[in-house]
């Protein structure tokens, strides 16, 4: 039994949302955390967490999805608060030339300030932003969430940690050239939670495909590879983890 923390389950990338959740609730994925990016998709992860008692709502306005947003719109989160377990998918993406990275950290330390307001756990992009990212959470220390699809350092999931935040691992673990494995190797399993980043980040051996949640599986069985421990205590641990961050 295991829980997908991250996955982005919208029609613009399947073509039958049940059949994908059947797939994961099959393979033992029994909790799912549907996140957003932008205003459009937000309404459609809400109407799918109440259609699906396994798919849980969290909505937030992703840093590459900032160009036409404003501050008034994200009134969308609070009209939606009690219909969802967390913010997100929110945060900082330095990657590509020539960010607006001011309006990045205006939206996001505003989708911050909700959270703090409602007491709602966050769900954190960061992407070549980790020195502005640190010095914005230590703001909001009040915060908890996840810092998902974690690529950095040791050193800088134990910030993350020692702030009230779990590491997302996910797809990239089985990546051939991936160097997240020896960074969870350094982890305790009780920091960690699990997610697939659908339709994104598909784990070997089926890279190159579309995710599912079903592939959390894959994932799992590659951590207790490398943390020696049984399948059933790692969802034992993992999901223990995520009752500490989502109110689920």
């Amino acid at each position: 039994m295991f829980t997908d923390t991250h996955c982005h389950l919208y029609k613009e990338y399947y073509d039958n949302i049940d059949v994908i959740i059947k797939n994961a609730n099959d393979n033992g994925i029994t909790k799912m955390i549907n996140c957003s990016t932008n205003i459009k998709n937000a309404n459609e992860v809400i109407n799918t967490s109440k259609k699906h008692n396994c798919v849980y709502a969290a909505i937030g306005i992703h840093p590459e999805d900032i160009q036409n947003i404003t501050l008034n719109d994200l009134n969308i989160i609070e009209k939606n608060i009690e219909n969802i377990v967390a913010i997100g998918e929110i945060g900082l993406d330095y990657h590509y030339e020539n960010p607006d990275k001011e309006k990045q950290k205006i939206i996001f330390e505003e989708q911050l300030n909700i959270a703090e307001k409602y007491n709602k756990p966050v769900i954190i992009h960061s992407r070549d932003a980790t020195n502005d990212m640190i010095n914005i959470l230590k703001k909001h220390s009040a915060l908890k969430g996840v810092i998902h699809c974690f690529s950095g350092s040791y050193e800088t999931a134990q910030i993350y940690i020692k702030m009230g935040f779990k590491i997302g691992i996910g797809g990239v673990l089985t990546f051939k050239n991936s160097k997240l494995f020896e960074v969870l190797d350094k982890l305790n399993t009780s920091d960690i939670v699990i997610e697939t980043d659908s339709p994104y980040m598909t784990p070997v051996p089926y890279r190159g495909t579309k995710n599912e949640p079903k592939y959390i599986s894959i994932i799992a069985q590659k951590i207790c590879e490398i943390k020696k421990i049984s399948e059933e205590e790692l969802s034992k641990i993992t999901e223990k983890n995520v009752k500490e961050i989502f109110d689920i």
